[in-house]
């Protein structure tokens, strides 16, 4: 199949690497993947560096008629048999485009928040798309329920991770904790993730500030992001030695590797994280908020602890927990990576998909789910 994929996002996170990746996949299994991307943002260069036939194409609104009719152009040219769309913006004009081409429209939606209710969901994703790939389960009722689409065309998916990149090199691991001053009898616990008002990081550091006379309890936030706003509110609360900041890792896995206990403290618009997914398969235990997908991979009580959002006293009372029973974050840790390997690994993401585009193609049959 030819899938044109539309995106006017210019970040860097979660999303966009779920698009690469299903992209290098999907590629991989025979199928021509083209790309129209917003000019300067960041999955456009992992495009372009990754070898995809791509376009530099404007979702600003003042530039949709000439968008359009470039995008029309495009979609003949290459012969496209399906749009995936994945932002607000794109899919509106995708929509649209897909619409006027008589092309097939597959909406995919990252974020965990509840969409706008009223005439604009259900025009943006009842009337503009044909089917809609969620990646979280909880998001499916949402969607149907405010959009009117029918259960049959909203499915969950969740972003797979895969086991063959996911290796813990024990050297590695052991390197990044001493370049960090980090002792073997040192209990750190972790956050990875691109910082956003969202991801919860001031109640990590809160959580960090209530622990902070616990000997031996490191506390570390891996990844970048909006970093300056929160190494000025730990330098207000004085955690200096106490937690400590790598900005963006183009390798995080040593420093996953590093960590005796991770932790997601997610507020809002979470799907399933690839960061906790792959601290899952690292057997890692974790503490978590259940906040969109995250409760689907930290199970309450058998692959970690579920915590309030907002609660930096919840998050202190978990990892004190955990950092005093071996047992139990070792049990948490075999059942994580279990768990993953059962349902999130990313051969299964990729045939999953694989049966939502090929859906298209025979519309009598219906794509498996779970």
């Amino acid at each position: 199949m030819r899938i044109l994929h539309l995106e006017a996002s210019t970040g860097w996170g979660g999303q966009e690497i779920r698009i690469l990746r299903e992209a290098e996949g999907m590629r991989s299994r025979g199928h021509e993947i083209f790309f129209a991307i917003q000019p300067r943002g960041k999955l456009l260069d992992a495009v372009c560096k990754a070898r995809f036939t791509f376009m530099p194409l404007s979702f600003h609104k003042e530039s949709w008629l000439i968008s359009l009719a470039r995008l029309l152009y495009w979609i003949r040219k290459h012969r496209i048999d399906v749009i995936n769309t994945h932002s607000s913006l794109d899919a509106w004009l995708g929509g649209i485009a897909g619409r006027l081409a008589g092309v097939p429209v597959l909406r995919t939606r990252h974020l965990s928040t509840p969409i706008k209710k009223g005439w604009n969901s259900r025009f943006l994703y009842g009337t503009l798309a044909d089917a809609v790939v969620t990646t979280c389960a909880e998001m499916v009722l949402v969607i149907c329920e405010q959009s009117g689409k029918a259960k049959e065309l909203c499915w969950s998916i969740p972003t797979g991770v895969n086991p063959e990149k996911i290796i813990s090199d024990p050297v590695k691991t052991s390197a990044f904790r001493n370049r960090y001053g980090i002792a073997p009898t040192d209990f750190l616990v972790g956050t990875a993730c691109f910082m956003r008002s969202w991801k919860g990081i001031s109640d990590f550091l809160q959580a960090a500030h209530l622990l902070r006379d616990v000997p031996g309890l490191r506390w570390m936030i891996i990844g970048g992001g909006h970093e300056e706003r929160f190494r000025l509110e730990a330098a207000d609360l004085k955690l200096d030695g106490i937690v400590q900041f790598t900005g963006h890792l183009e390798d995080p896995l040593p420093a996953l590797g590093a960590l005796d206990l991770f932790t997601l403290l997610s507020t809002a618009h979470e799907g399933v994280s690839q960061a906790i997914l792959q601290a899952a398969y690292l057997q890692k235990p974790l503490v978590a908020t259940p906040t969109g997908g995250l409760r689907e991979v930290c199970q309450d009580g058998i692959t970690g602890l579920l915590v309030p959002p907002f609660s930096p006293k919840s998050v202190a009372q978990a990892v004190q927990t955990l950092k005093e029973d071996c047992n139990l974050r070792e049990q948490f840790g075999k059942n994580g990576k279990r768990l993953v390997e059962d349902k999130f690994l990313y051969q299964k993401m990729l045939d999953q998909m694989e049966e939502v585009f090929y859906s298209f193609q025979h519309k009598s049959s219906c794509p498996a789910r779970d």
